[in-house]
């Protein structure tokens, strides 16, 4: 059929060869609709005539329809009451907008609107702030949060995030008009707080765990005390480093320090090398002072029990042990030296005695004769052809050829 017919909606099925093949007629069907109601409320239309068919619908049959409406509607009404409350989640029952009642998970009910409502909140999810920076990622730096003020008065921007559950609805609802905006603003002064009793070095590259738990207590501390029904889990510190505009510098600061710590450990490597090896020497030095303290001791030791005894001999025969004295005393000087000067009594002059050329001589002529070396012989030179050997300096030879046997 076509749109266009002017009969369309207009009860086709009446045209001669239509048959039933349109659509309905909506005007009709809007006036029967209307003749319905009229029949079962007993009303009409103005200047419309009673119907001819039958008496009037009777009180009851009016009273039996209202009440059918009225049952629909209440039915709606306490259906609308029920609710489900899904595992890890608890249900807050306000009356009058007032707190009443929690329930558990399943299938609850409670008065209807406006008597009671609920709300649903959920114990098990994990909340998440993130301060500095938004959406995940730390490149979305937000500097009016992340720029915080150190011990040692420099400037660090920190982007970290904060994890927590609600473990009281009645708190979390009630106590506080938002309480994740009061989880965000607790968190961002207690890491304030942390930060600005922490020095520079520390928050950048040290202590990020310590300041982390710090962060966490104080921060669990101030919720407690909003009761705030909130329990943080843990806070973690994505990204802490110096402002844009002085990372050059903190870069030539951070270059310097590093060469500081590697001259330091430098240092340190050669003192364990030095210190060691000078200890030794130390050892070696006193061990060595010790050994001539008791070479020295027992040496003393000795010459005084040699005296002790040279003396009693002394007492029983001075002059032989004077004699002896001299001799050991004459030996002792000759032994030690290479030139003798010999005093003639009575005479201002002086005999000089070679003894280091005479021995050179003398080795010199043993090797030459291996058959004369045990005879004397003449000295050569001229000191040895003085005519003159007083009996003096012939005594002096013998002496010296005793010692030297």
């Amino acid at each position: 059929m076509s749109l266009n017919d002017p009969n369309w909606g207009r009860g086709g099925g009446n045209r001669p060869g239509g048959g039933n093949q349109g659509p309905p007629d909506l005007d009709e069907l809007w006036r029967n609709f209307n003749r319905k109601l009229n029949e079962l409320f007993g009303r009409r239309r103005p200047g419309s005539e009673p119907p001819s068919r039958g008496p009037g619908p009777s009180n009851a049959r009016i009273g039996g329809g209202a009440g059918l409406v009225a049952a629909v509607i209440l039915a709606v009404w306490l259906a609308s009451g029920f609710y489900i409350v899904i595992e890890g989640q608890r249900g807050v029952v306000l009356t009058f907008g007032e707190y009443s009642t929690e329930t558990g998970s399943g299938l609850r009910w409670r008065m209807p609107w406006p008597i009671q409502s609920h709300e649903i909140v959920n114990m098990e999810k994990v909340r998440a702030i993130e301060i500095g920076y938004r959406n995940g990622n730390v490149k979305a730096l937000m500097e009016k949060e992340a720029l915080m003020l150190t011990d040692d008065e420099n400037i660090v921007s920190v982007q970290f995030a904060v994890q927590y559950v609600v473990t009281d609805a009645k708190a979390y609802l009630f106590n506080n008009k938002r309480p994740d905006e009061t989880a965000q603003h607790a968190a961002e002064t207690a890491m304030r707080e942390v930060i600005g009793k922490s020095k520079m070095d520390s928050i950048l590259y040290e202590s990020r765990a310590e300041i982390n738990l710090a962060a966490k207590q104080l921060m669990q501390l101030i919720l407690d005390r909003y009761r705030t029904g909130i329990s943080v889990s843990t806070v973690t510190i994505q990204s802490s480093q110096p402002p844009k505009d002085v990372q050059p510098a903190f870069s030539d600061q951070q270059s310097a320090s590093q060469d500081r710590e590697k001259q330091k450990n430098e240092g340190e490597a050669y003192a364990l090398d030095v210190i060691p090896k000078a200890r030794g020497a130390a050892s070696r030095l006193a061990q060595e002072a010790e050994g001539y303290k008791q070479r020295v001791i027992v040496s003393a030791e000795g010459d005084a029990s040699r005296f002790k005894q040279v003396l009693a001999e002394y007492a029983k025969a001075p002059a032989v042990t004077r004699e002896r004295i001299y001799i050991e005393t004459m030996q002792q000087i000759y032994n030690s030296t290479s030139k003798v000067m010999l005093d003639y009594k009575g005479s201002g002059n002086l005999l000089y005695l070679p003894l280091d050329k005479l021995m050179q001589q003398g080795a010199a002529a043993t090797l030459a004769d291996p058959a004369a070396a045990g005879r004397p012989q003449a000295p050569a030179g001229p000191e040895a052809a003085a005519p003159d050997i007083t009996p003096r300096s012939r005594e002096a030879l013998r002496d010296r050829g005793r010692a030297e046997r």
